[in-house]
């Protein structure tokens, strides 16, 4: 899953990215579900893009996206304050039937084979790590080589079954494959009491 075309940067994503920005109420469609969420998170009626958490202790608390994607390309917009994130900051894609909620402070995402997902604190990508390893991701780079700024985007790809990841400045490559046939949702698990964590489709193809 590390090959040279996994790094080479989709026409599909400066596409969309050079595309006029949806209207409001398209994107709304996409943002997180409110009633699909562990009761440690809400969302507020007033801005519907962003996720509050609680501040509880020794929680691990996730929220899926309104829209699950089976088919298409398509691109989403994560803005995570750096200050916001602790020790397990995860992103990525689940099925309906992942859990959002764990005791303790984990990687919530990617425990199992429910859902695929990338630790921005760690820099390490998990699925199903209770039985697999887990991998370095941007490939190549030490813990502290890469810093994941505070915007960046999510990238599916359900016609050719991977999840990649850009940011402003770079596209940063494949970090999951195999996921054709699935039904996925965009998905963050946080630990950090109080953040604040906003979502935007930007589009598909």
């Amino acid at each position: 899953m590390s090959g040279i075309d996994d790094l080479l940067r989709p026409a599909k994503f400066d596409r969309i990215m050079n595309m006029p920005p949806l209207a409001e109420e398209i994107q709304e469609q996409h943002s997180w579900n409110p009633e699909d969420r562990s009761l440690n998170i809400y969302v507020k009626e007033e801005d519907k893009f962003t996720f509050h958490r609680h501040p509880v202790a020794r929680s691990t608390d996730a929220i899926r996206g309104k829209v699950g994607y089976s088919q298409g390309f398509h691109v989403w917009q994560i803005e995570w304050p750096e200050k916001q994130r602790g020790s397990h900051a995860m992103v990525g894609v689940a099925t309906k039937t992942a859990r959002l909620h764990e005791y303790g402070y984990t990687a919530l995402i990617g425990t199992n084979t429910e859902s695929y997902g990338w630790d921005i604190t760690r820099g390490e990508c998990h699925h199903d790590s209770e039985n697999t390893k887990t991998w370095r991701y941007p490939f190549g780079n030490s813990p502290d080589a890469f810093h994941v700024p505070e915007k960046f985007y999510c990238i599916l790809d359900m016609d050719e079954g991977y999840m990649a990841f850009a940011t402003d400045e770079e596209y940063l490559g494949v970090a999951f494959g195999d996921l054709k046939g699935k039904t996925l949702y965009p998905i963050v698990a946080t630990v950090w009491g109080n953040c604040k964590i906003s979502m935007r489709y930007l589009g598909s193809l």
